[in-house]
């Protein structure tokens, strides 16, 4: 996922970093977001948490969903703007 907030989050700051990019690309972009209002990036937040152990395995990446990090946080929020 090659994106304008695609920073390393590694900690809180790079986190609300991350928050403030994710949100300019909203502002700037919305007719490119899957999920452009609460109801539905929630509903999608959901689902995307659920899978995204997947998302992991399949990128080879040797991230455990289950051990909460600030990446893992941001990776849910990337995702649920294109998931469906």
């Amino acid at each position: 996922m090659d994106t304008p907030y695609d920073i390393e989050v590694i900690d809180r700051q790079s986190f609300i970093k991350f928050l403030e990019l994710l949100y300019q690309d909203f502002l700037n972009n919305q007719n490119e977001w899957e999920n452009p209002n609460l109801e539905r990036f929630l509903e999608a937040m959901i689902a995307y948490t659920q899978d995204i152990q997947g998302y992991y395995d399949n990128t080879n990446q040797t991230i455990n969903a289950d051990t909460p990090s600030w990446k893992v946080f941001a990776d849910i929020l990337k995702g649920t703007k294109i998931y469906e």
